[in-house]
């Protein structure tokens, strides 16, 4: 059976649905009065296994399914759902949709989707790969692995997720697109003990894979990166504080570039005028050599896409090129609206949640320096290769960042770990106090979940290592 008969097999045929139906049910809204409109479908089946200390202390799953239904005029957009899929359902919620939606003078929506033949992953159902036995061994080998690392390892805990959502979108233009969509995930932490002090340390990853990804090569990884960074924090000393030159690590630390910068680079936000980099296309809002994209191409990654929730194909996109703001992340109701380049960054947590401008993947290209070459030129400064939880205002781009690896860098060497450093800043101060860029690019292994007014969705961030001349650190010392 081809893609298209198992999603409209699994999605619409148990409600006797079909092709023609659900057309019926679309023609039903007054199209002289709406702009665009479409129904999102999704099947979703997700488990999720944990151990704590040997013994499985949790095992979930659950299948879901609904339909959102969107309507469309000008600036105004009309949503209901439901979870149950039929023709009732539909016909009720194209009541509600034509009852609350504002009249209105249709302005053309000239978005019909292009067609894609991108496969980024494979379209295997990942809970159904492995027996709960066998799943349940891959947390046993992990936490194997873990403790016969280090004497001081006091606790183990490690968690496995895998979900399978099978989405169908049919659109006001007649077009049915669909995806099927696998994502797993493990993760780790471990507490370690010395002196009467405790540690932690966490690390795990995933994408779009089937479970059989987590080889022993990759757990291993995953169990030396936590218990190396646990240890590393036994040894650290209070944070100084105050301005100072601050290197980031490459890799996850990327985060800060999404949070404190590519939210701000969101459609939503420029086209109410509320970011920070709103009306500054073509403008220099970074240091040269600065080149951020946010991507949805990159296979098996967390944060990919073939289509985006709204049936477009996902792209890679430039934001800024080379210090210049040159673009920004649009769905299809602001691209639209602002009379710019649709990108495929239109994502929803589920059916239940309208879709906006959401980021994929998005990281800074690399530069030309070496990491060892950019901490040579530091004499007083530190280095910060992993964070924690942060805070970020998008209207003006303030953010506060905790760091939850860092070293104190003296005369161009790392010297000894700090702990409760916190990064301070604005994100467009920032981007212009970049003197050095790595040639170390690197993104995160797939743990990334971002959340956005109140919806949470995948997504993949990464960066080479960057020297930040002028930043406020918040510390302990």
């Amino acid at each position: 059976m081809n893609t298209s008969s198992f999603t409209k097999e699994l999605i619409l045929a148990p409600g006797n649905l079909d092709e023609i139906s659900i057309d019926r049910v679309l023609s039903r809204l007054p199209s002289k009065k709406i702009d665009y409109a479409d129904l999102y479908f999704q099947y979703s089946k997700n488990e999720f296994w944990s151990i704590e200390d040997g013994r499985v202390n949790n095992g979930s799953f659950s299948i879901e399914q609904g339909v959102g239904l969107r309507s469309i005029v000008g600036e105004k957009t009309a949503f209901t759902y439901s979870d149950e899929i039929s023709l009732k359902a539909l016909e009720d919620g194209v009541k509600l949709i034509s009852s609350m939606q504002s009249q209105g003078k249709s302005l053309s929506f000239p978005l019909r989707g292009v067609s894609s033949k991108k496969i980024l992953y494979a379209t295997s159902n990942p809970i159904d790969g492995l027996s709960a036995e066998e799943k349940i061994a891959i947390l046993k080998k992990i936490e194997s692995f873990t403790k016969k690392i280090d004497p001081r390892i006091i606790k183990v805990s490690a968690s496995l997720a895998a979900e399978y959502d099978v989405i169908l979108i049919k659109n006001f233009f007649g077009e049915l697109i669909e995806d099927i969509r696998p994502l797993v995930r493990l993760s780790l932490s471990v507490i370690v003990e010395q002196n009467q002090r405790r540690e932690q340390g966490s690390a795990g990853g995933g994408g779009r894979y089937s479970l059989d990804y987590f080889t022993d090569e990759i757990i291993q990884s995953y169990a030396q990166e936590a218990v190396d960074q646990a240890l590393i924090n036994l040894d650290a000393k209070p944070a100084p504080a105050g301005a100072m030159t601050v290197v980031l690590g490459p890799g996850w630390p990327g985060i800060l570039l999404h949070e404190a910068i590519g939210h701000g680079l969101e459609g939503d936000f420029n086209r109410k005028g509320t970011s920070a980099f709103s009306n500054k296309i073509g403008m220099q809002v970074a240091a040269k050599g600065i080149t951020v994209v946010d991507d949805g191409t990159i296979k098996n990654r967390r944060g990919s896409l073939n289509i985006d929730d709204e049936g477009t194909p996902t792209s890679s996109t430039t934001l800024i090129e080379d210090g210049i703001l040159v673009g920004y992340m649009q769905d299809k109701h602001n691209s639209h609206l602002m009379n710019m380049k649709l990108t495929g960054n239109g994502r929803r947590e589920s059916y239940a949640h309208l879709p906006m401008p959401r980021m994929t993947n998005t990281y800074m290209l690399n530069g030309k320096h070496h990491p060892d070459e950019i901490i040579g030129t530091v004499k007083n400064g530190l280095y910060a290769n992993n964070f924690g939880g942060g805070q970020v205002d998008i209207t003006n781009g303030k953010f506060v960042f905790s760091a939850s690896q860092a070293w104190l860098i003296k005369d161009g060497k790392l010297t000894h770990p700090v702990k409760g450093a916190s990064i301070v800043g604005n994100g467009p101060d920032i981007l212009n106090q970049v003197s050095m860029i790595g040639n170390d690019l690197k993104l995160d292994t797939g743990v990334g979940t971002c959340g956005k007014e109140g919806q949470s969705v995948p997504v993949g961030v990464g960066q080479p290592t960057l020297k930040i001349d002028n930043i406020i650190v918040g510390g302990t010392g």
